[in-house]
């Protein structure tokens, strides 16, 4: 089973991505409320799939984005953004986010990448 770490400030955009990924199959090994939690938790759970909010408090989805891909270049992250971040969004990816979850999601969409992304 494919391991997942979901780093949202909102619990219900965590609870949402969490219910469909156990349907999708994955396992939710960790949740994180922002980046510097999502960096401690990459270290520690070393999840196969980590998705991303962009704007967070404390630190920022693309800031813990470069320092868990600077501490692991196999590291794969999918953002999840607002679709007026349409800047942050292409820095992301730049800074090695393998795709993007666009809020609000569409549960199909995201049922499709987390298939894909499983395979």
């Amino acid at each position: 089973m494919k391991r997942l770490l979901i780093v949202d400030d909102a619990l219900f955009m965590r609870k949402m991505i969490g219910g469909v990924a156990a349907e999708a199959g994955w396992e939710v090994v960790g949740e994180a409320g922002n980046g510097l939690e999502a960096i401690l938790l990459y270290e520690q759970l070393r999840p196969d799939l980590v998705t991303m909010d962009l704007v967070m408090p404390e630190m920022g989805g693309l800031e813990a984005l470069r320092r868990i891909r600077a501490a692991d270049p196999n590291a794969r992250v999918v953002v999840v953004t607002a679709l007026d971040q349409k800047r942050v969004l292409m820095d992301s990816i730049r800074e090695g986010a393998i795709d993007f979850i666009v809020k609000p999601f569409e549960r199909q969409r995201v049922l499709n990448l987390l298939a894909k992304l499983a395979g």
